[in-house]
């Protein structure tokens, strides 16, 4: 007899990708509830692998970059940005915090320092306005009249 409850998880191999979107198997998810369930239920397991928790049903989740993506950016009216993560939660964008990785992608640490969130293309270009270099090729982003040094991001690991 089928079980109530975590089917979706259970029929298929789910992932969280690059684009900011679930995936069940190769069909992306495109009910914005059970996103929304799914991104605030991710878990990481000791072994950097990660997991939904949703209730007592437990399912694996391959995680083709980072569990958290910066879907876009809102303005904090002090001259700073809040960011609004996949899990609709919203933190303060610290340009302290903010990494280059490889193919220029654009990451902020969140949670705490805990995790790295990816920048969609929509909240990157919502900051380009602020991104400047000087004449060596140093990269900086200037929020609040400081302009802050972007790094390069540590290898994935999240």
């Amino acid at each position: 007899m089928p079980r109530a409850g975590f089917y979706i998880a259970e029929s298929g191999k789910l992932s969280f990708r690059r684009d900011g979107h679930w995936y069940s198997d190769d069909e992306r998810i495109d009910n914005p509830r059970i996103s929304l369930l799914f991104s605030r239920s991710i878990k990481r397991n000791p072994d950097g692998s990660y997991y939904l928790q949703v209730a007592e049903e437990r399912a694996p989740v391959a995680v083709e970059d980072t569990p958290y993506v910066v879907k876009a950016l809102e303005d904090d009216e002090l001259g700073g940005f809040m960011m609004v993560l996949n899990d609709d939660t919203c933190e303060p964008l610290d340009p302290t915090a903010l990494e280059i990785g490889a193919g220029h992608v654009l990451y902020a640490r969140v949670k705490g320092g805990d995790a790295r969130a990816r920048f969609l293309r929509s909240a990157y270009y919502h900051l380009s306005d602020r991104f400047e270099s000087d004449d060596a090729g140093h990269f900086y982003v200037n929020l609040r009249g400081h302009r802050y040094p972007l790094g390069g991001a540590p290898a994935p690991g999240n």
